[in-house]
């Protein structure tokens, strides 16, 4: 079936008189004349049938639909310049990947783990976007996502296939010298982990979006903490991760998360005993059609992934990068 697609050219004269709102400067910054890029922008209008500038005495301005058009049409043509680039940087083989993402589970998992992926696949790149929500993948140029949530929020995410890599457990962790002061110790082991009912007599750090994380960690240790919801709130992992270690609370975090401050001890388990939610991260891929195959690149990211989660579960803290 025929695709009923305006011309690329009608297009990038579109999208520069838009940003300019100016036929001049989009005729300098495209080095045509100011008539051919009128010609174009006429022949645009009649082909969708809509009038995308409205023309004054002192020039052009944009209608309500061609506002609407012109931030669609930018999107498409960085989109498509972008993947033209990708396309002649690696001269047909392997290829880019555009990743949505978690913010801090791509930081603080993905990131450093990267350069086993260059190591192991030199000409797969892979760009990275923060979207913390679920998305249409035909509304943006994303390939796709690393997401984290419940089987019930991926169930519900429509066009997509999702592909199980970890659970999520949380751990109490915090600086060495805050656990030095939860229980009277030989020096030699102030920093040995405590037990839940000592954790409850630190000061605690809570995560606003997880409101209740705390109570459902005592409840499950089986052990009474009555300021189970006190304490500072921040929203993110990260935040959370700073605050631990400059000692002012204990933080329920992902030892995943956190793998570069235990390394350096700036952070360290408080206590051993973890709790799984309900939560785990996937990698998000379009729905595809029966007879489609995915591409290259991405088969073999989602591959490596795989094999990345695989050993992050076998690990003790959920996969120390190497």
């Amino acid at each position: 079936m025929r695709r009923i697609l305006p011309s690329t050219q009608a297009l990038a004269c579109f999208e520069s008189a838009a940003r300019h709102v100016s036929y001049t400067k989009a005729a300098q910054e495209l080095s045509l004349t100011q008539s051919a890029v009128s010609r174009q922008i006429i022949a645009l209008e009649e082909f969708l049938g809509v009038a995308l500038f409205k023309r004054t005495r002192h020039g052009v301005l944009l209608t309500e639909a061609g506002a609407q058009y012109a931030q669609q049409v930018t999107r498409w043509l960085q989109g498509l310049e972008r993947d033209t680039l990708d396309l002649m940087a690696h001269q047909g083989e392997g290829g880019p990947i555009n990743l949505a993402a978690v913010p801090t589970f791509a930081t603080r998992w993905l990131l450093p783990r990267l350069p086993l992926l260059a190591r192991e696949h030199p000409d797969i790149t892979v760009h990275i976007d923060v979207q913390t929500r679920p998305f249409l993948f035909a509304d943006t140029v994303f390939d796709a996502a690393l997401y984290a949530g419940t089987p019930e929020q991926v169930a519900r995410w429509p066009g997509v296939q999702a592909l199980w890599l970890m659970d999520e457990e949380v751990v109490p962790v915090c600086s060495p010298q805050l656990l030095a002061k939860a229980r009277q110790r030989d020096p030699g082991r102030a920093w040995l982990p405590v037990g839940p009912e000592a954790i409850a007599r630190l000061p605690l750090l809570q995560q606003s979006t997880r409101p209740q994380g705390w109570r459902q960690w005592f409840d499950a240790m089986g052990v009474d903490a009555p300021r189970a919801l006190d304490g500072m709130r921040l929203e993110l992992f990260s935040m959370l991760a700073v605050a631990a270690s400059q000692g002012l609370g204990v933080a329920l975090m992902p030892p995943m998360l956190i793998e570069q401050e235990l390394a350096r001890g700036d952070l360290i388990i408080a206590c051993p005993q973890a709790l799984r939610g309900n939560r785990a991260y996937y990698l998000v891929t379009p729905e595809l059609a029966a007879d489609a195959v995915p591409a290259p690149a991405l088969r073999a990211f989602s591959q490596w992934l795989q094999a990345c989660a695989r050993q992050a579960r076998s690990s003790g803290v959920q996969g120390l990068v190497p």
